[in-house]
Parts: structure tokens; sequence; C-alpha cells
């Protein structure tokens, strides 16, 4: 069974269920529920789903009753897939009728409401903005946890922030950047993190003042008044 398969809140269900389970992958998780489960995997068919049934599952596996795993962490699997989490507030979506001009489209790996604090291959979801030099707004959010589901994870990632000119993660691989830059997407890491608005107002001060040439490039600069960016700031 493939991401595509499955509607996006079940996909959103199995991937955070199977972060909770130490050892479990996705894959894995995905295979035990398609034994349990008989006809389509959806929101309503994941709640017949019980702790029993993950102790016999991921138990024979390893050869006893899921003795690798807590029951602790099966109990909050298994209230995941029910839907029965409080997810977190999310920030506001505002699409926008019209881009302003000198603008660029910035995603944002989060894992938690509007913040930078995602690694570009396990982050939940990116938070899109477009930016200008004066003002900035949230125009999408993207889940990414179906990427677990996929056969190439990165590939996968870089093709939903595909559209933006830059990305900003804690950390990412270099395999996994060298997808995100052939996507036409300048990844950038800041591995402190930190509030997603702070994030864009150094990049806004960095557009009014000082663009690097593959941003001055974006904006549609004068070739003879790009500069270069601050080499420390930059995946190397």
């Amino acid at each position: 069974m493939s991401a595509g398969s499955l509607n996006r809140d079940t996909a959103l269900r199995i991937a955070l269920a199977a972060r909770v389970l130490p050892g479990i992958s996705v894959a894995q998780l995905l295979e035990l529920l398609s034994l349990r489960i008989q006809g389509e995997l959806n929101e309503k068919s994941l709640t017949s789903i019980t702790v029993t049934d993950l102790k016999k599952g991921f138990g024979s596996a390893d050869g006893g009753e899921g003795e690798s795993i807590g029951l602790p962490e099966m109990k909050e699997a298994v209230r995941i897939l029910w839907g029965e989490t409080d997810l977190e507030k999310l920030p506001q979506v505002r699409p926008m009728a019209e881009m302003p001009e000198r603008s660029v489209r910035v995603a944002i790996a989060s894992n938690t409401s509007e913040k930078l604090d995602g690694h570009f291959g396990s982050c939940i979801r990116f938070l899109i903005y477009q930016v200008s030099a004066a003002s900035y707004q949230l125009i999408d959010i993207r889940s990414s946890v179906e990427a677990d589901l996929a056969e190439d994870r990165n590939a996968y990632r870089a093709e939903l922030v595909a559209d933006c000119q830059v990305l900003y993660v804690v950390s990412v691989g270099g395999p996994a950047a060298a997808k995100v830059v052939r996507a036409g997407v300048y990844p950038i890491k800041k591995p402190s993190g930190g509030e997603a608005g702070e994030i864009l107002a150094e990049l806004q001060t960095v557009m009014k003042n000082s663009p690097p040439p593959w941003l001055a490039k974006h904006l549609g600069d004068e070739a003879e008044n790009r500069v270069r960016f601050e080499r420390e700031e930059l995946v190397s």
C-alpha cells in the first residue's frame, strides 16, 4: 500500500502513531494494520484497532508479546489511530489573491505551531509563506507525514516545496539537500531554529539591504547589485 492509496487524515494518523512506537517504522505499522483490518484503511476502520492487536502483531516480529514496546506507547498509538488526540492549534492560513512584487515563497520545516523546529527528513509539516521586504503572509500548511509512506521520502518532501524559492530547516543531509536543490529550492540550515516570524524578519532585512545573488535573481535585481550571502548560513 502506498501513500497515494490513503486519504490525508488516515495517513496522518498512521504516521503519527508510528512515531510513538519505539523501533517501529510507518511501513511496519501500515503492514500490521493491513493484516488486521479487512477492507479499506480509513479513519473509521482504524477505530477497530486495539492495544491487543498491536501487542500481538509486533510481538510476532520480535518473538514475544510486544515486549520491546511499552504498554503506554501502545495505548498512545491506539488513541492516535482512533483520532482521540487533541491536535495543536495551527496558525491561520490566508491565501493571497495577488502576489506582491519582489517577493519569494518560503517553506519552513515545522513540528510545532508557527516555529522552525523541524528536520527536513522528519518534520510533520511545511509552513509556506509569501515574503516581501515589507510583509509576509502564511499562505499554506502542507503535511509531510505522508512522505513516510512514499518509496523515496526525500523526493516526496522536495516535491512538496518545489514551488518555493527558499527552504528553512534545522537540519538536512547532503543527499536530501541535493534533491531540494534539484527541485529549484534553496535550502538554508538554522540548527537553533526559532519562531517563524523571527526567521522571516531576518530574511526581510537581507532582502532590503544585501540580498545574496541567488535571492536577488529571484527578486529581479540587476546583476551588479547582487552580493554574497554569509556562507555559514547556507547548506554546505
